[in-house]
């Protein structure tokens, strides 16, 4: 009976995973069935959209947009009342109210295809959810001869779980065109993420055209240097800029998101990362300059002068200008990393902390923001910032987004304020996707790999949180800091996939959340991703980590250690076997490592390997044969540290070929 309840299990993993071919979508809906049959487009099959809907027309209009380049087909549009045969028919009804505001429902039969909702955003995410459906040979530029354009039978009843979904992408440090930014809303819109929260300002650079100061961009969107790629405590020499975008191009990509239902949230920074201001307008520092912009990353001590009343004109008048751009309810205004050593020694920033009743410079900063958040109100604006600005106290109306950890969201929350969670722990895809950096581009540091992404759940527990407060918990973002991503393609290759991860966090019900589910479906998914061109990080599996060396332990002498690894080699076969530095004032050398079997030795590789700032041949290729089950496996290598005997990290096993 056991046996035949295995046969059972197995062949419905086999059904199972035969769907999640078939039936990729990510996000994971809230309800999929799959039925009978398939429909099929043709050069015939008219995109319906309900009469007396101009919702439903705009959306049949982007449908028609998507599905002409690759398929060659007119993709003919027509108003008409219900979902004739052979049709696909987009329907805004009061039906779907349940969905709420972006939910939809996709039925796909033999005879036609039906996507109702009530707003034309429902309908724009049941078309990605098509998309998906579809060959991958849709996410094309030309057209692909021979492909059969079928789409399963499903019935789906899909929403989001958050309102904010969303992604940041740095343009202060390195400056990304409008096509590329455009790629990246693209990605955006097909993974149902809804914000792209675009930071404008840095000390390293000005993006956005301010017609009141034009030298923000003359001389602010220029530096004369960058930290050098691969040692950043040095100079490029190599100027960069000026780059920033027009106000013609902002309202192109406003534009061009809206259509697509992505909401840009612009980021001013303010009082820190303002450098590039700063070098613009000197007057506007506690020290009156001479500033330039900043070739270095990292934090600056100059900020704008919070004692002097030309700064919040300056403010007023930039932020004007921007809500003129930018339609977003919500304006970053930054708020993070403002050192108080300008301030605490300035005469008019401590003139102001003694007028205005403060007790030191935290609290002027809370003065700073709730100045700035007043003016955001008065023009039915929100204002968000970084969880610093909980520092002296938050602004009335504040949002904050949390990005030190939690702490600070769940503290905003508790008192009653909107939160987006962004924290480093799950949220920084700037960080390195794997534990071997050698193998990877250079980052700023961390590791974040695919799996911690999608085993974040944005609310806290209710231990932390009153669950009466949860609904201040807006969404969750991921962000992509630039300072060492230099083009589009590594962005591309930062952000995905582990913004898909994200996606799934921010849109699915957190019920029924499985790692290895998503992972099958994204493996199905990646043909999509191929033919739409995107550069994104393989799907490689994760090397074990099988045994560390820790400060201490590793002497100047040449000594052997050994590890047991059995619990991680299930068979015969080639394996890589790696030190990874991970931190100390001491390299590691090897120069030996063995395989050994119940005492016996079967593989080996001698040859001199360091591993410490630098990491030269530090990776260890061995075969091993078949080897009687219970055996004992055992790693072991021959170390030593360099110069004493601080040295930490760890040993990476992974299969190879």
């Amino acid at each position: 009976m056991q046996l035949r309840m295995v046969r059972i299990l197995v062949v419905l993993m086999i059904v199972s995973n035969s769907v999640l071919a078939a039936v990729s979508v990510l996000p994971r809906p809230e309800s999929l069935q799959v039925e009978k049959g398939s429909f099929t487009i043709t050069a015939g099959t008219l995109i319906v959209h309900e009469e007396g809907s101009e919702s439903a027309r705009r959306a049949a209009e982007y449908l028609a947009s998507a599905l002409r380049p690759a398929t060659g087909y007119p993709c003919d549009i027509k108003a008409a009342a219900g979902a004739p045969a052979g049709a696909i028919a987009l329907l805004v009804q009061d039906a779907a109210d349940d969905l709420g505001a972006e939910g939809y429902t996709l039925d796909a039969s033999p005879d036609t295809i039906v996507i109702m909702a009530r707003t034309e955003k429902g309908l724009f995410y049941g078309i990605q959810t098509l998309r998906q459906l579809l060959p991958a040979e849709i996410m094309g530029g030309q057209v692909a001869e021979g492909v059969k354009w079928t789409i399963p039978a499903v019935t789906i009843k899909d929403r989001p779980r958050f309102t904010w979904r969303g992604t940041l992408l740095d343009v202060g440090r390195h400056f990304f065109p409008v096509d590329d930014v455009k790629k990246h809303i693209d990605l955006l819109a097909l993974y149902k993420m809804n914000v792209l929260h675009l930071h404008l300002t840095e000390d390293q650079g000005w993006r956005i055209e301010i017609k009141k100061y034009p030298r923000l961009t003359e001389v602010g969107s220029l530096r004369a240097e960058s930290p050098r790629r691969g040692n950043r405590t040095e100079g490029d020499g190599t100027p960069y800029g000026p780059f920033f975008y027009t106000q013609e191009e902002i309202g192109e990509l406003v534009a061009y998101a809206a259509a697509r239902h992505v909401t840009i949230v612009p980021e001013i920074e303010l009082p820190g990362h303002s450098r590039a201001a700063l070098a613009a307008y000197p007057e506007l520092g506690c020290t009156g300059g001479p500033y330039e912009v900043r070739t270095r990353w990292g934090v600056e001590a100059d900020i704008y002068c919070a004692g002097r009343e030309e700064v919040f004109a300056f403010l007023e008048d930039v932020l004007t200008e921007v809500l003129d751009l930018f339609p977003s309810e919500f304006i970053h205004i930054g708020g993070d990393e403002a050192p108080k050593k300008r301030w605490d020694a300035c005469p008019r920033c401590r003139a102001r902390i003694e007028a205005e009743g403060l007790h030191d410079s935290h609290e002027l900063q809370s003065y700073f923001i709730r100045r700035v958040e007043k003016f955001l109100n008065s023009k039915g604006r929100r204002l968000i910032g970084w969880d610093e600005i909980l520092e002296g106290g938050l602004a009335p109306n504040a949002s904050v987004m949390s990005w030190r950890g939690t702490k600070g969201g769940i503290a905003a929350a508790q008192a009653g304020h909107d939160v987006v969670m962004s924290p480093t722990s799950h949220c920084y895809f700037d960080y390195y996707q794997g534990r071997d950096r050698a193998r990877e581009p250079e980052a700023i540091g961390g590791y974040l790999p695919l799996k911690k992404v999608y085993a974040y759940e944005p609310v806290p527990d209710p231990e932390q949180l009153d669950p009466s407060r949860a609904t201040h918990i807006l969404g969750a973002q991921g962000n992509i800091w630039t300072e060492y991503i230099h083009d589009y393609a590594q962005v591309q290759y930062m952000a995905v996939p582990r913004m898909i991860a994200l996606s799934e966090v921010v849109w699915s019900p957190r019920e029924g959340k499985d790692y290895g589910d998503f992972v099958a479906r994204l493996k199905a998914h990646l043909a999509h991703l191929d033919e739409a061109e995107v550069h994104y990080r393989a799907l490689d599996p994760e090397p074990a980590v099988v045994g560390s060396w820790k400060s201490g332990e590793p002497t100047e002498t040449w000594a052997v250690r050994e590890w047991e690894i059995g619990r991680h080699v299930t068979g015969a076969g080639k394996i890589k076997v790696t030190f990874l530095y991970t931190g100390g004032g001491c390299r590691l050398d090897v120069r030996s490592v063995e395989i050994v079997v119940d005492g016996r030795i079967v593989a080996k590789d001698a040859h001199w390997g360091t591993t410490g700032a630098r990491h030269e041949k530090n990776t260890y290729s061995l075969e091993i044969g078949e080897f009687p089950a219970g055996a004992t496996i055992t790693l072991r290598a021959q170390i030593r540290s360099d110069g004493g005997t601080d040295s930490n990290g760890e040993i990476l096993l992974s299969k190879e070929g």
